[in-house]
């Protein structure tokens, strides 16, 4: 595996969000995946993270940017953190904050097996 690999996830991810794609979406992520966001259950699995995908297309999200700060290779096993940006119509920040994945080789490409974000909005009141 490589950080290019990692990249070329990533950027297919990205460009579903970008063309509110939830399918395409869930497909990056494995059989097994499962996606943790804030105030929520585990979302496990490609119907339930279909679903979490379809579900802020409708709230209006429209582009989603990653960066990646670290990046650690263990055989079929890769761990990445960075930073992630949600953005509305316009380009106006909805969310910001920080992520946590754990991708995994499955049938030879490599996915996304356990995502963690964590919003840097502050708690509401």
């Amino acid at each position: 595996m490589s950080a290019s690999e990692i990249s070329a996830v990533n950027e297919t991810l990205i460009n579903a969000v970008a063309a509110g794609d939830a399918a395409t979406a869930a497909a990056c992520y494995t059989r097994e995946g499962c996606f943790i966001a804030p105030n929520s259950d585990f979302i496990k699995g490609p119907e339930q993270i279909k679903g979490f995908f379809a579900s802020i297309f409708e709230m209006g999200i429209k582009e989603l940017k990653l960066a990646t700060t670290e990046l650690e290779m263990h055989g079929d096993t890769a761990i990445e953190v960075g930073t992630y940006e949600l953005l509305v119509d316009g380009g106006v920040q909805a969310d910001h904050g920080k992520f946590v994945v754990i991708w995994k080789n499955e049938d030879g490409n490599w996915k996304l097996h356990r995502d963690m974000i964590n919003t840097s909005l502050p708690a509401p009141e």
